[in-house]
């Protein structure tokens, strides 16, 4: 079958810049949802490190980071890659600790095809780390 708009296809290469982008507010939300949260945050106790207040401001400013390097195209697939791992543990844990992971799984589903996506294309256009 005939592709309806063929000449939106010179365009493609705009489309990881703009999954890119998503994932980047992502995250960016994630940071600013874990710095409103860092007192609720520093009163859990986890299952390994067990009571960490600075565990709040650690985790936005890991998750600023991420959303910065994503934004920026700046060693994309490793910071794909971090995402992605970061995705899964929203996976297993975002119903456990609502205090932590601020979105549902399924967003976080969606998160991980995404970062997984990017692992996989690079980064598209607009970004620092153009392949060689």
């Amino acid at each position: 079958m005939l592709n309806p708009f063929p000449d939106l296809l010179t365009y493609s290469f705009f489309a990881p810049t703009l999954l890119r982008f998503a994932a980047a507010c992502a995250f960016a939300y994630g940071a600013y949802f874990l710095w409103q949260n860092q007192k609720q945050i520093g009163q859990k106790r986890f299952p390994i490190i067990g009571h960490a207040p600075w565990l709040g401001g650690a985790a936005a400013v890991a998750h600023g980071i991420l959303a910065a390097a994503l934004a920026f195209g700046y060693h994309t697939q490793i910071s794909a890659l971090a995402g992605a791992l970061g995705a899964l543990k929203g996976i297993f844990f975002a119903e456990q600790y609502r205090e932590v992971f601020p979105f549902s799984k399924s967003t976080y589903f969606l998160l991980l095809f995404v970062l997984l996506s990017l692992l996989l294309t690079g980064a598209g256009a607009l970004a620092k780390d153009l392949p060689l």
